[in-house]
């Protein structure tokens, strides 16, 4: 028996970035790019790359629990970006950069702090995760034009310079929970 569809939303950085990612794991069904944990309604891309709507470029992922778990995708989230750097991935600086968990309901909380705690408890990195884990209030959806960037502009500088090694590393990384591998 098949469990419903659930949801999560996170952010590290440039959202074109995690959805390359994401959109490439077994059991995900959809990524979507948008804004979220900010203060303003309907954000469009240039107020929240200006830093000012207090938004984070994050990215829907919509998951089938029985063939991904919440688990699996944070061990994704933490293994493929820098959760230790605030407000800032690589290049990429401001706010709407900042790493973020908005979670769901209460059992993704208390998996999404459980698991940064154990990471912490490890020293999986060498610095303290800084990481935000706060409740989700809304999505937007991003422009069209943000969706599946990646895939549609794969010979683009940003995409072959900074998204391309961030794929190779975790397809390296995270091999057993690729999309066919099962």
């Amino acid at each position: 028996m098949t469990q419903d569809i659930q949801s999560a939303v996170f952010g590290g950085g440039c959202f074109w970035c995690i959805e390359a990612v994401f959109e490439r794991l077994q059991g995900v069904t959809s990524v979507l790019p948008g804004y979220a944990g900010g203060r303003t309604a309907d954000p469009t891309y240039q107020p929240v790359c200006s830093g000012d709507t207090g938004h984070a470029e994050v990215i829907q992922v919509e998951f089938d629990p029985s063939q991904i778990s919440y688990r699996s995708l944070l061990a994704v989230f933490f293994g493929t970006h820098d959760p230790t750097t605030l407000n800032r991935q690589d290049h990429d600086q401001g706010t709407q950069y900042r790493s973020i968990i908005l979670y769901a309901n209460e059992d993704q909380r208390r998996e999404a702090e459980a698991f940064i705690d154990g990471l912490q408890e490890s020293h999986a990195f060498s610095n303290p995760i800084v990481t935000e884990v706060n409740p989700l209030e809304h999505f937007y959806p991003a422009e069209p034009y943000h969706r599946e960037y990646y895939k549609n502009n794969f010979e683009q500088p940003y995409c072959r310079f900074v998204i391309n090694p961030k794929v190779e590393k975790f397809e390296k990384e995270f091999d057993d929970l690729l999309r066919g591998r099962k």
